[in-house]
Parts: structure tokens; sequence; C-alpha cells
């Protein structure tokens, strides 16, 4: 067996393989800090990449998710609105059908045509106040609602206006129509009839609108949530598998030091050949 003092073979077969155990004992650290096995492209190019796509889909998603949580809050809106107008035309001709009684005395008519007023203001209120974050979709100047669908923005859905105002395209009774008399009263109860179906008509529409929405938001939110699982297939480290690396490493890393040692102090049992 030939002995060099200038060349320690061993030494350096030693300090090769702690400096690999070294390698992989920071790789699994990095794993269990950060719990990613690919955190950068470093790791995994093609993997990192993949993921970073991902992550740009679902942060997409989100801008899908706020904009439909917009639309179906602005719908719910409308129906809400539309509602209470549905309810009042009903009240309306209530009050109209009584005041076609010719035999009512005029105080009698006189309150019912007051109340007919005050209910009939109140429509106008309700258009006026349905709105949210800015849009309206059932006044007289209303358009539709749109909201996107998809991450890149470049799918919308749709959710048309209705004119509920009164004097509109669905609502024909008039700002100023009163039942003062039988004939007016009569008038009324025909207007309000008509009215009250084309309401009935655009409340569905509406709430088919915001049906749409809500089957869209929970796919949405299924799609972001199965994207997220898949990234985390992707990237996530198996902490379990890394705990039992890191002992293991450790292990090797304490060996490997005694290696080098040993390996180290072998040059100087030369000393001894010349004792």
């Amino acid at each position: 067996m030939a002995f060099s003092v200038n060349t320690n073979l061993s030494a350096f077969t030693a300090l090769q393989s702690l400096r690999q155990t070294n390698q992989d004992l920071t790789t699994t650290q990095s794993r269990i800090n950060t719990g990613l096995k690919v955190a950068s492209p470093k790791d995994n190019g093609a993997i990192f990449a993949i993921a970073q796509n991902l992550r740009a889909d679902v942060s997409g998603l989100n801008a899908v998710k706020t904009s439909l949580d917009r639309a179906a809050s602005t719908v719910d809106v409308a129906v809400a609105a539309g509602e209470a107008i549905s309810d009042l035309l009903t009240e309306l001709k209530e009050k109209a059908v009584a005041a076609k009684d010719t035999g009512l005395d005029t105080s009698s008519r006189v309150a019912l045509n007051d109340d007919f007023k005050g209910l009939r203001d109140q429509i106008s209120s309700i258009v006026q106040n349905a709105e949210f974050n800015g849009k309206n979709l059932i006044s007289a100047t209303s358009t539709a609602l749109t909201a996107i669908t998809n991450p890149n923005g470049s799918n919308t859905i749709t959710v048309g206006a209705q004119d509920l105002s009164l004097s509109g395209s669905l609502i024909t009774l008039s700002s100023n129509q009163t039942i003062g008399t039988a004939t007016l009263a009569s008038a009324a109860v025909t207007t309000i009839s008509a009215s009250a179906s084309a309401v009935g008509s655009a409340l569905s529409s509406l709430g088919s609108g915001s049906k749409r929405i809500e089957i869209l938001k929970d796919f949405v939110s299924t799609l972001s949530d199965t994207i997220e699982v898949g990234i985390g297939n992707l990237v996530d480290a198996d902490l379990a598998k890394e705990s039992v690396n890191l002992q293991a490493q450790q292990v090797k890393q304490q060996l490997g030091l005694q290696a080098l040692s040993i390996a180290n102090s072998t040059p100087s049992a030369v000393l001894s050949l010349f004792n």
C-alpha cells in the first residue's frame, strides 16, 4: 500500500460524498421549510413553468369570481325591487277595483285615490333606489349587465335590463294616474293588470339570469379549487417522506464527517515508518 502526504485519495472521496450529502440535506430542509418540492426553476424547470401557468389561471378565476359576485348582487337587488313593485301593483289593483264601485261616497273615493297615489309613487322610488355598485337594471335608462366568465376575460354572461319605471315599456301605469272616478278606476284596472303581467315576465327573466350566474359561480369556484389541488400535486413536498429523508441525511452527514476525519488522519501514519 502506497502512502502519500501530497495526495489523499481517501479524503477526496470522503469529501465528495460529504458534499453530496450536504446538498441533499439542504434540498430536504428547503422542502420542509417551504412545503414545496418545486419552489423555483432550479428545482424542475418544466414543472415550475406549468405550475406558474396554472397559478395565472387561478388568479384570473379570482377576477371572474369578483365579476360574478358583483353581477349576482346587482341582479339580486333588481329582483328584490321587482318583487316589491309586483306587490305594489297587486295593492294598486285592489284599490282600483274598489274605486270602480259607483256607490262610493265622496270621502271614501278620496281616501282610495290618496292611497292609490301613494302606492303609485312608491314604484318610482323603488326603481330609483334599485342600484348596486352604480348599476341599475330596472330603470328607464338601464343597459344590460355583463360579467366575465373565464380567466382571460374573453367569455362573458349577459343579463338583460328590464324597464320597470312608470310609463315605461313594461309598466304602462303613468306617474299621474288616479282613480278619482269610477271611469278612471276602470281604466286603471286594465292598465295595472297588463303591467302586472309584464312585470311577472321581467322577474322571470331576471330570475333566470340570477340562476345562470349562481351556476357559473359554483363552477368557477370548483374549477379554481381543482386547479389549486393540481398545482399542489405538481409542486408540494411530501412532508412525511421529507422528514424521514432529513433524519437519514443527518445520520449520513455525521458518518461522512467521521469518514473524512479518518481519511485526513491516514497520512500521519507515515510518521510511524520513521520511528
